[in-house]
């Protein structure tokens, strides 16, 4: 780092190497790096303080505080609409209050008032649904969210207790978070990561882990490690080690122009057929996981391939016809 000449220059060189060092540094590491003796580091500590958040761990290190740290960011105005479709998206898919991502859009809304008033409006309007009273408030869940997004930046590991479901015993295990993963289908998230005993890859669902701590050990993720390309193949969250499973699915012409407005899958290829339906096929990760998504398209849609799949989904429809076929409640036969 070459040697500042003014003080302002030097407190922008300061937060470069805090930044890029969350683990913090010693004052003598900061003087060393900035070429000047460790006393003109002691002397800024007061105009560091005025600045960005900092503290001082027990051992001597100068770290900033990630979790009050402001970035500043500027937008052309095809930039903020694409903020403002993130924001509706996360607005309409998330059923929990979450005060950081309403104050994040209003600050985003403001910022936007100038220059596109429109888009700032609708932008803090968002922010009032997502911290909304028609929202659940589910304090469990934002604390974890709070506590992954800590250790993830940090690179620190947690211990975390989680359930799978109602009634089944809670587990322990020490955990280091890769990826954090958004499910719009559940409205809900998923943390993708390294669990240590039994070692493993592991995905858990935000909502299921009922207690969560952030350690002191470090971690690194590994660099083989690509969630883009881990996930290529998954309809949703759900990926595997092995190969993905060819889906045929075969739709009726009424829905044609539906299914192709949108493309579900990069891996997806369409052919029309000479009598006017459509066969759409792609790799998918865990085929399961695309069920709700085709039982939704009802008699339009029908799997070929896989054989198993076709046999799951023709089994259901066939119990889901049946609950048509029983009275309605309070009804009697011949009534």
């Amino acid at each position: 780092m070459h040697r500042a000449e003014t003080k302002a220059e030097r407190l922008l060189q300061i937060e470069a190497l805090l930044l890029a060092h969350p683990e913090g540094l010693t004052q003598a590491e900061i003087a060393q790096r900035l070429g000047v003796h460790r006393s003109t580091i002691h002397r800024y500590l007061p105009d560091l303080s005025k600045h960005f958040p900092i503290y001082e761990t027990d051992d001597g290190r100068l770290c900033i505080d990630r979790t009050a740290y402001l970035v500043n960011v500027r937008f052309t105005l095809y930039e903020a609409m694409a903020v403002h479709l993130a924001a509706r998206l996360m607005a309409t898919r998330t059923d929990k209050q979450n005060p950081h991502a309403a104050a994040a859009l209003r600050k985003l809304g403001l910022a936007l008032e100038r220059l596109a008033p429109r888009i700032s409006q609708h932008m803090q309007q968002s922010a009032d649904v997502m911290d909304s009273q028609a929202q659940r408030h589910d304090p469990v869940y934002l604390y974890v969210l709070e506590t992954l997004t800590r250790a993830w930046s940090e690179e620190r590991k947690v211990r975390l207790w989680y359930q799978k479901g109602p009634g089944q015993p809670v587990t322990e295990c020490v955990f280091a978070p890769y990826f954090i993963e958004p499910y719009g289908i559940g409205q809900t998230a998923y943390v993708i990561g390294w669990r240590d005993e039994p070692p493993g890859e592991r995905t858990f669902k935000l909502e299921r882990i009922r207690r969560i701590e952030v350690l002191d050990e470090p971690y690194q993720i590994p660099e083989t490690f690509d969630p883009h390309a881990l996930l290529a193949n998954a309809w949703g969250i759900w990926y595997t080690e092995g190969e993905p499973v060819e889906v045929v699915l075969r739709f009726h012409p009424r829905v044609i122009g539906r299914v192709q407005e949108t493309q579900w899958l990069s891996s997806e290829k369409v052919e029309e057929q000479p009598d006017n339906f459509l066969l759409w096929r792609a790799k998918v990760a865990e085929p399961r996981e695309m069920k709700p998504w085709i039982r939704g398209w009802g008699a339009d849609c029908a799997v070929l391939e896989p054989t198993w799949l076709r046999e799951e989904i023709a089994e259901e429809m066939r119990r889901a016809a049946e609950l048509y076929k029983e009275d309605q409640p309070g009804e009697t036969n011949g009534k």
